[in-house]
């Protein structure tokens, strides 16, 4: 049936049940005819909306495959050399002689330079210009004995000493009773060069009064613009570093040569 025809037919039985509505009181039949009206609009527009405006239907896609999950790949953590992985009479790459020295308490389970935690009873040793990781045999000059030890240290800052053993290393070289011995350092296995490369600071003190510290710092800084002048406190006192631009060995070794100072000394230390 369209829909104008079905409308009609809609609005002769609405006008004859308001003609019977008539027939009764004035008041119901004003509230008959009120209701038919508002019934037929309701329905015109309910076949309107109906007529005019198709349901739009979703369609249902199928889900994405599924991709396999990808695992990142594990970077293995380096680890640091082992004195037992390297043979304790294999020739010497680099030479040197001089006195060593121990040290355990108080720097005994406190970080190092190279980041780890210093155990004085590991083969380590600290040296001032050797590679971090670098293996080294250390020989008593007096008695022969010798052990392998692996740098992890920066030092020692005292005199002509050249390497600061662990507590272990200085048992194992008849160095830990004397304080010091004449030694002889054989590179056996370094992760760079020795001779080229690398990044340098130059180290002073160490001073038993801050105020000294501070007053060096002041005083470099005004002279070296272009370097960073740290100062920081020690166990065996207050240090002064310069780190020179871009850490060169060159320019930290002129900065080296021509600081003067009343107490303690200067050095010139590899970083890495």
């Amino acid at each position: 049936m369209l829909w104008p025809e079905w409308l009609k037919l809609r609005g002769l039985r609405m006008q004859h049940g308001t003609q019977a509505s008539l027939q009764g009181s004035p008041a119901s039949a004003g509230t008959g005819m009120r209701a038919g009206l508002i019934a037929t609009c309701a329905c015109v527009l309910l076949f309107a909306s109906a007529c005019g405006h198709k349901v739009k239907q979703t369609a249902k896609l199928p889900p994405p495959p599924s991709l396999p999950s990808a695992t990142a790949p594990s970077t293995p953590t380096k680890q640091p050399p082992s004195v037992a992985d390297v043979d304790p009479h294999a020739k010497a790459l680099w030479s040197q002689t001089g006195y060593a020295s121990w040290y355990g308490p108080p720097y005994h389970n406190r970080q190092g330079a190279n980041g780890e935690i210093y155990d004085q009873d590991a083969l380590t040793a600290a040296h001032r210009t050797l590679p971090m990781n670098s293996i080294v045999r250390v020989v008593n000059l007096k008695t022969s004995h010798e052990v392998v030890v692996r740098i992890t240290d920066r030092g020692p800052f005292v005199g002509d000493r050249i390497i600061d053993l662990s507590k272990a290393a200085a048992k194992a070289v008849d160095v830990w009773r004397p304080g010091t011995a004449p030694v002889r350092l054989d590179v056996l296995r370094t992760p760079a060069p020795i001779d080229e490369g690398g990044r340098w600071c130059v180290q002073i003190g160490a001073f038993k009064e801050q105020t000294d510290a501070l007053k060096l710092k002041e005083r470099l800084q005004r002279r070296y613009h272009t370097a960073k002048v740290l100062q920081f406190p020690g166990p065996t006192g207050y240090w002064v570093r310069v780190r020179v631009l871009d850490d060169d060995k060159a320019r930290a070794q002129e900065v080296s040569k021509v600081i003067q100072i009343d107490e303690g000394g200067v050095f010139l230390v590899r970083l890495d």
